[in-house]
């Protein structure tokens, strides 16, 4: 049974920074694409940015420059790490993990409707 356990969502002001973390149990996926989603009030769900079991990293467009995913590989904890925050970046942020395939989608490989794809419960980030 996977399960995805996120923290660190929170809320700042504009241009401060914001660390989002998560920690999937579970799995022995090989390969895997796991990552962040996120969906604001009245807009559809957005891929964020992903990596996948070789560490090849993934970004949508708008947050290129101020967002970085990296991972723990000890503890298979994935951390977003967000800076220069706007106003647009509120949503709620769901962890997702899509096991047997590499992130060929970029952070959409997250919204695929796949076998083996298992969200986490998320986390609101305020900006």
């Amino acid at each position: 049974h996977v399960q995805l356990v996120e923290s660190g969502g929170g809320s700042v002001q504009a241009g401060g920074s914001l660390t989002l973390s998560c920690t999937p149990s579970g799995y022995t996926y090989s390969p895997y694409c796991v990552g962040w989603i996120r969906q604001a009030p009245g807009k559809e769900r957005e891929g964020v940015a992903a990596i996948d079991s070789d560490g090849d990293k993934k970004y949508t467009d708008s947050v290129k420059g101020r967002f970085t995913i990296s991972r723990d590989n000890d503890k298979k904890t994935v951390f977003l790490q967000m800076n220069s925050l706007k106003a647009e970046d509120t949503a709620m942020y769901y962890c997702a993990i899509q096991g047997g395939v590499y992130c060929s989608n970029g952070p959409s490989s997250l919204l695929l409707r796949l076998a083996r794809r298992t969200w986490g419960q998320g986390t609101q980030g305020t900006v």
